[in-house]
């Protein structure tokens, strides 16, 4: 296994982190339409992978905003 340094380290969250965002964004738009995109501001703010991630997941079930804001605050 190849070494990685702390750059490359730092370079491969930050992807991962842009990558759920706009994950995020799409999914926001898809269920809520142009409301959902109101809570992204509070969501860019959030640089944890796993909590990215957990409210990328649940999209999917969540019914209104209100229960996504729920999951990262």
């Amino acid at each position: 296994m190849p070494y990685i340094t702390s750059v490359e380290k730092r370079g491969i969250e930050h992807g991962k982190t842009e990558g759920l965002l706009e994950g995020i964004e799409i999914g926001l738009e898809l269920k809520f339409g142009s409301e959902g995109l109101t809570v992204l501001p509070e969501i860019v703010q959030i640089q944890n992978v796993e909590i990215l991630s957990a409210i990328l997941t649940s999209i999917k079930t969540v019914n209104n905003l209100e229960e996504l804001r729920q999951i990262y605050q």
